[in-house]
């Protein structure tokens, strides 16, 4: 008997628990519905919402909860109004709660999708309408405050409230990059890799005719619709299309980077390559693809890849420079001289060249030195000795202006300061050393 009384107030219980979720949830919604919900409201609507928390087991009551709990801080905030502080205003609405926003939207749209029954679709999709502006200058203004990881979190949740808005999503990724959130970044340019998003388009532009300044409409089509009527009313003259060019190169540049960051080098090859066939003329992604090779030590691949950017911008220092660098390192001392010189010739101060040109004549000293320290005392050695001694006077001349140059540009290097010193001194130029010391001094 006892038995039968046990399994009876069990379903009287779970019976009362669901009826009390019933209403518990038509209280929500009540106030949810309310314009402007006063301090009490919120109160009860805070009280009910965590005691449906812990009772809620049915899958629509779990999404409602969520739905509601994601609402909380800016029905708070609806509540507080123009009496809101920036404090309260910081607490209650951040890159978090947008972010839980964006989950419980979603997740009720979808449930109501799936059940057929739309309670709040229609309301959902006005929020969304309504918020989309604010969070974005919101995302904005956090990026102009440094707040890179907050402000691509937020861009982040405006691409998922809106999945066709893929600029946000590429923005966002710019962001998690300057916040050094690699991890992050990946994942978002992964997802822009395999939508196949580009960003192509046009800008529409047209001069104001009462500020006379160039106003820009916007990207889409009904932004040069906009454009083109405002112009045949003669609002605005001079209409303007500029072509956007595309991202994708840039996108797959930068997932090739971090897989460097990563140490994943043959993943980072094969999305450089994927990048190259998409942009063949983009000369920031055969560099990158260069400085992989070069991180593996591949220097006969780095050269011929330097090599073919400096077919299309041979002007660049900096890759002359490193192809002397790698030459040098590869006992290619010619080769190296000159590109240290040609690096001098596009820019007169290079100091780094003039530098590296100083060491690669050096090097030249230490042999004949080697060589002078072998011989005997014998008139046929001594001779020899003379003629070493020479050339080595001749090596110490021909780093004089390089070192010099240096010094030029920076006075504060003490190693090729003594270096100079050195070399005056074994050449016996007094006063040159004497000028010296006193500026080492």
């Amino acid at each position: 008997m006892k038995s039968k009384y046990v399994i009876l107030l069990s379903a009287i219980l779970i019976s009362v628990s669901t009826f009390a979720q019933k209403d518990e949830l038509k209280t929500l919604k009540k106030i949810y519905s309310k314009e402007a919900p006063s301090s009490s409201d919120m109160v009860d609507f805070k009280s009910n919402l965590s005691i449906l928390e812990g009772i809620a087991s049915e899958e629509g009551d779990k999404v409602y909860v969520n739905f509601y709990k994601s609402m909380l801080p800016f029905m708070e905030l609806n509540m507080l109004g123009t009496t809101a502080t920036p404090a309260q205003m910081n607490d209650l609405v951040n890159s978090k709660s947008i972010s839980d926003l964006t989950t419980g939207l979603n997740a009720t749209l979808d449930f109501e999708k799936k059940s057929g029954k739309q309670i709040f679709t229609n309301d959902i999709a006005e929020t969304i309408k309504s918020f989309q502006p604010m969070f974005l200058n919101y995302a904005i203004d956090l990026g102009n405050q440094k707040k890179y990881k907050e402000s691509a979190s937020v861009l982040h949740s405006l691409y998922q409230l809106n999945k066709k808005d893929q600029e946000k999503l590429y923005y966002a990724a710019n962001y998690a990059i300057n916040a050094e959130d690699y991890d992050t970044a990946f994942g978002y340019y992964e997802e822009l890799k395999k939508q196949n998003y580009s960003g192509e388009g046009t800008s529409y532009y047209a001069k104001n005719v009462v500020s006379d300044k160039e106003d820009f409409f916007g990207t889409s089509v009904q932004a040069k619709m906009d454009r083109d009527g405002k112009v045949k009313l003669k609002l605005y003259v001079n209409p303007r299309d500029e072509k956007i060019p595309s991202k994708r190169g840039e996108i797959l540049k930068n997932i090739a980077l971090i897989l460097v960051q990563k140490g994943k080098v043959q993943e980072a090859k094969t999305a450089l390559s994927d990048a190259r066939i998409a942009n063949p003329d983009d000369i920031s992604l055969i560099l990158t693809e260069a400085d992989i090779y070069l991180k593996l030590e591949d220097f006969t691949t780095y050269k011929k890849l330097i090599t073919e950017v400096l077919e299309k911008n041979p002007t660049n220092a900096d890759l002359v420079f490193n192809l002397g660098v790698i030459s040098y390192n590869n006992k290619e001392l010619v080769e190296a001289e000159k590109y240290y010189k040609r690096a001098i010739e596009i820019d007169p101060k290079y100091s780094n060249a003039y530098l590296n040109l100083a060491i690669l004549k050096l090097d030249a000293e230490k042999s004949l030195i080697n060589q002078m320290n072998k011989l005997g005392t014998s008139p046929a050695e001594n001779k020899k000795y003379e003629i070493l001694k020479k050339q080595r006077e001749d090596v110490f001349k021909s780093v004089i202006p390089y070192l010099e140059k240096v010094v030029e540009f920076d006075d504060k290097n003490e190693n090729v300061l003594k270096t100079l010193l050195n070399v005056y001194n074994a050449l016996e130029m007094t006063d040159k050393a004497k000028a010296l010391k006193l500026k080492m001094k």
